[in-house]
């Protein structure tokens, strides 16, 4: 009974080092301790811990009825002494394994929680690195349409500046057509008064040429 004991307390330390130090073998025994944890694996666990909390409480009440008999006699009996002994090793025993479990089992715990969080920084790491690379994306692209724009810009101030050069040189033409138009219209106001004085000085002569005849002829 106490070899078998002692075999569980190394076994339970070697898994606890197993656990502490990341080796090659710490990933298998975290697998077998999930598939331990699966469908009856726990209950078997709780059963089992239950059988040695109660042989351990059996060993106990057997030391202290040795002990409270040595009290009534008085007397140190060897056997008794054996036997206590015994039973004070199996409780010992039994409760570093029950205390061995119960590390281990917490053990088990925070190391699958640290690895679920580091899974979950990662993640957020990748996430963070996805939306780094999405945002490069479209700042490059807003950088591209702003080029593009610029381009756009400096070839519509170019073609603005042509069109007002142009639009200048009809305005200056259209001013230079209104100022010889004023002009002509000067000139045609002029040979219209030059046409009606001519009119005037041929109805004159007309005038006189038709009294000198009249007068021929009486």
């Amino acid at each position: 009974m106490i070899q078998l004991l002692f075999a569980v307390v190394f076994a339970e330390m070697t898994l606890i080092l197993l656990l502490l130090f990341k080796t090659p073998l710490r990933r298998a025994v975290i697998l077998g301790l999930d598939r331990t944890k699966r469908s009856h694996g726990p209950v078997v666990v709780k059963t089992v811990a239950g059988t040695v909390a109660l042989v351990l409480g059996s060993s106990l009440y057997s030391v202290r009825r040795i002990y409270r008999r040595r009290a009534l006699e008085g007397d140190a009996n060897p056997t008794d002494q054996i036997l206590m002994t015994t039973h004070l090793l199996e409780a010992t025993l039994m409760g570093a394994i029950l205390s061995l479990g119960l590390m281990i089992d917490r053990l088990h715990h925070y190391i699958r929680e640290l690895r679920f969080r580091r899974r979950g920084m990662e993640d957020i790491t990748k996430q963070n690195r996805a939306l780094q690379d999405e945002k490069e994306k479209v700042i490059r692209g807003m950088e591209e349409e702003v080029s593009e724009l610029r381009t756009k810009l400096k070839y519509l101030q170019s073609d603005l500046s042509t069109k007002t050069e142009k639009a200048s040189v009809a305005e200056a033409s259209v001013v230079a057509l209104r100022k010889q138009s004023e002009g002509l219209l000067l000139e045609y106001d002029r040979l219209l008064e030059e046409n009606q004085k001519f009119q005037k000085q041929v109805r004159v002569l007309d005038q006189r040429l038709s009294r000198s005849g009249s007068k021929k002829v009486m």
